[in-house]
């Protein structure tokens, strides 16, 4: 990795990381991207990077539900700005749903552990440098995952529904059918049609008990973060905005 290098920390705490890069690559340029508007400024307005590493999930309350590891990736492609990716992850079970999707994206070369500490980051580093890649993340045991399931046209629209319901803008079948821009006819049928067969496909709930519009509420909560990001990523954000 020569001195010209360019490390790109896309982070609500890139700056805390910057100095142990800086010390680690002392001849290279590390940049800090803590909020969207950070991160679209340095991929856009600056030479390409040669290594990006990105918060999965953006643990900040302005930001969780406003922009994630995806998202930067969308910001290089936009820009024409490629660079091999590490994800940096919480090892939570909520993060599932974002690397069933992120495991697919050629950009991404490793995924990094924030609980292993920052000791493999700098040979992590190196590795993408030179196009090496480790393995990214072993797919979900459900089956499907969701971002197949949200394909189609009827996909879109199980998607958009979920996405008025993660983004609590829905109470009852006038309010998703307003929210999710679909007819009230098609909002009643959330349970039945839509987003109840995707969680009987994925095995997350009991078959024994019926599936209540409740439940399907509940799952849109205990799934908010990716659904209210694929909607944002694949242009339904009216959805999930107030």
């Amino acid at each position: 990795m020569d001195g010209s290098a360019r490390i790109l920390v896309a982070s609500p705490l890139g700056r805390v990381v910057v100095p142990m890069l800086a010390e680690a690559f002392p001849d290279a340029t590390v940049a800090a991207g803590v909020d969207r508007d950070a991160v679209h400024r340095e991929i856009v307005g600056r030479v390409r990077f040669d290594v990006v590493i990105a918060d999965l999930v953006w643990n900040n309350p302005d930001l969780e539900f406003t922009f994630d590891g995806l998202d930067v990736i969308d910001v290089m492609h936009e820009a024409d700005r490629l660079a091999p990716v590490i994800l940096a992850t919480q090892g939570h079970s909520m993060e599932q749903d974002l690397l069933d999707e992120a495991r697919l994206r050629p950009e991404v070369v490793s995924v990094f552990p924030k609980s292993a500490g920052t000791a493999d980051l700098p040979a992590l580093i190196r590795d993408a440098a030179v196009g090496k890649r480790h393995t990214v993340a072993a797919p979900s045991p459900r089956v499907p995952p969701l971002y197949e399931l949200f394909r189609g046209r009827k996909g879109h629209t199980a998607g958009r529904l979920a996405g008025a319901i993660a983004a609590g803008r829905a109470s009852d079948g006038a309010t998703l059918a307003a929210a999710a821009g679909v007819a009230v006819n098609t909002a009643t049928k959330v349970a039945t049609h839509y987003l109840g067969p995707i969680i009987q496909q994925r095995g997350e709930h009991d078959p024994s008990l019926p599936l209540t519009l409740a439940a399907v509420y509940r799952w849109c909560g205990l799934h908010a973060r990716y659904i209210v990001s694929w909607c944002r990523r694949n242009g339904h954000s009216s959805v999930v905005q107030p």
